[in-house]
């Protein structure tokens, strides 16, 4: 995981780094380290982006640890799919942009991980798809709603249905992700692009990202006419804002706004 700042460019400071586990397979410690670092970000106001990324070499994530998971009782298997559950949408509602830069495979939990952020980045030479099917189970970390979302209804259920794996250039002929490039030597060409990325979201309004990612998410869920009232209150929200009028003054003065999230 890593969170940018206004104070980050040009560098940029690591907030913090899952250790590398086989595959970045998704267990029980995973998953309480991602959601510690979540609840972090979640609260701390000087954070604008978030790039959620691997530097497992070739895997993003392969999905969940099927050698724990083999020893888990039934009411454990439950348990810890609530949790994965729980975690993924306390990515998915991180107030600030979060992308997924997707350097190598992303299967099952995986990609139900990158499904969760805002936009997909991933290198040409990537592996994504929902697998669950194989095992006789299906995605249970927000999988079977976010992937039609995503790509509509009907590809949805075939990618499901067919446990299919698509590369990065699929995955961009179908919407699956934003942007696909040629993978690097480094192996780390998507990462390299959501970083680019970053630093087009990091000089606008930090309050402003906030209320258009929530008008946005919570838009989507409703009719065109509610979806155009929480624009409206969302909007009101900037209104008052110190931002706002240093916007404005910026612009009067020809130079590049000191937005400071007030």
């Amino acid at each position: 995981l890593l969170s940018l700042t206004d104070k980050t460019l040009p560098g940029l400071d690591q907030f913090n780094r899952t250790v590398s586990h086989a595959k970045n397979a998704l267990n029980k410690n995973l998953l309480k380290m991602m959601s510690k670092a979540v609840d972090a970000l979640k609260s701390d106001k000087k954070v604008r982006t978030v790039i959620f990324r691997s530097e497992v070499p070739g895997i993003f994530c392969a999905g969940a640890d099927l050698k724990e998971r083999a020893k888990m009782h039934s009411s454990e298997v439950s348990s810890f799919v609530s949790k994965a559950r729980a975690t993924v949408n306390e990515m998915a509602n991180l107030p600030v942009p979060t992308i997924a830069a997707i350097d190598g495979t992303a299967l099952g939990g995986g990609l139900e991980l990158a499904l969760a952020c805002d936009i997909r980045v991933a290198a040409s030479s990537a592996k994504m798809g929902l697998v669950e099917t194989k095992l006789a189970i299906i995605p249970g970390a927000g999988g079977t709603q976010r992937l039609p979302r995503t790509i509509g209804v009907s590809l949805a259920k075939e990618l499901i249905f067919s446990a299919r794996i698509v590369d990065g250039e699929e995955a961009k002929s179908i919407g699956l992700i934003s942007h696909v490039v040629e993978q690097n030597e480094a192996g780390d060409a998507a990462y390299r692009r959501a970083l680019a990325l970053a630093r087009e979201f990091l000089p606008q309004g930090p309050v402003a990202m906030r209320v258009a990612k929530l008008a946005i998410n919570q838009g989507m869920e409703v009719d065109l006419v509610t979806g155009l009232a929480i624009e409206e209150a969302c909007y009101a929200q900037t209104i008052p804002t110190k931002d706002r009028i240093e916007g404005l003054l910026a612009f009067k003065e020809k130079r590049p706004p000191r937005y400071k999230g007030e």
